[in-house]
């Protein structure tokens, strides 16, 4: 995939989105924030295939922890690849694409008692990535969250502004959002920052409930919001009478209705849908990456 040149108008987080239709562009005027453009979507994934595909997984390729977790974003990843304005963001009450980076943020306790500390992981992918990458550079964020001390970027800035006053740290996150409407924020702060990102993704399953709906937060670049709960059992009918058991994973979307239109959302999860019941294919990189419009 052909690298994109910057132009007059992009960030260097992200590159301006100008050929769409002028009510696109008209939308971040008056849905301001996140929380004003937010739509809420859920589904179910049914978990033969990929029950199967995990034991392959961790049998013949020998990922010991692969799981739905791994799943569920390596499906994401090859979703953007192939529908890039899920990658848009909205900064600056304009209209962005993330590019060739799929930046992926989760929550990880350091253990599970229930007072362990949380720190935030940061994940960036490319469209290629195949499920094994996806294992693998998981894996090694997790990893380096859980060790003990101030392990990672987040917790390293989140402790220094912990040291400040109150009113300190409120007049600090005024300005660094200030700096983050024009693209000018410190690239140290974005780098650390888990709200700058293609998507934040919660395993609620791990803690056994029901996926939510969590909200966007206004603060950053995230326009998706994705948590997944609990397997579940469900009983059947077939056409002969006769009843099946299945078991599903369901989940949650929370999207900026902003970043791109309702025929592509529903294109979109569609898609990813099938992708999900055809996990195998995340095991060979995409035959084409489709890029977004100009």
């Amino acid at each position: 995939m052909e690298k994109r040149k910057k132009r007059f108008g992009d960030r260097y987080d992200g590159y301006r989105v100008r050929s769409l239709s002028p009510m696109t562009y008209v939308a971040p005027f008056i849905m301001k924030t996140r929380n004003d453009s937010s739509n809420l979507f859920s589904g179910s994934v049914e978990l033969g295939r990929i029950d199967n595909y995990i034991k392959k997984k961790r049998r013949e390729d020998g990922l010991v922890g692969f799981g739905f977790l791994h799943v569920i974003i390596a499906a994401y990843v090859r979703l953007i690849s192939q529908k890039p304005a899920m990658n848009r963001f909205i900064a600056g009450q304009r209209i962005y694409q993330h590019g060739e980076d799929i930046t992926v943020c989760m929550m990880v306790k350091k253990s599970m008692e229930l007072n362990a500390q949380e720190s935030a992981i940061k994940v960036v992918f490319k469209p290629t990535d195949t499920a094994d990458d996806v294992y693998r550079k998981m894996d090694e964020a997790i990893e380096e969250a859980r060790q003990e001390g101030d392990s990672n970027l987040f917790d390293v800035v989140a402790k220094i502004i912990n040291y400040m006053p109150a009113l300190l740290i409120r007049a600090f996150i005024s300005f660094v959002s200030f700096l983050d409407y024009f693209g000018l924020m410190p690239k140290i702060i974005h780098k650390a920052s888990p709200f700058h990102c293609s998507m934040f993704v919660t395993n609620l399953g791990s803690l056994g409930i029901p996926p939510i709906y969590h909200h966007l937060y206004n603060f950053g670049t995230c326009p998706v919001f994705l948590a997944f709960g609990a397997k579940r059992t469900a009983l059947e009918v077939q056409k002969d009478g006769s009843v099946e058991k299945h078991r599903y994973v369901d989940f949650t979307v929370v999207s900026d209705e902003r970043i791109t239109d309702g025929h592509y959302y529903a294109n979109a999860f569609k898609q990813l849908d099938w992708i999900l019941r055809h996990p195998d294919v995340l095991d060979e990189e995409p035959e084409q990456i489709i890029t977004d419009v100009d």
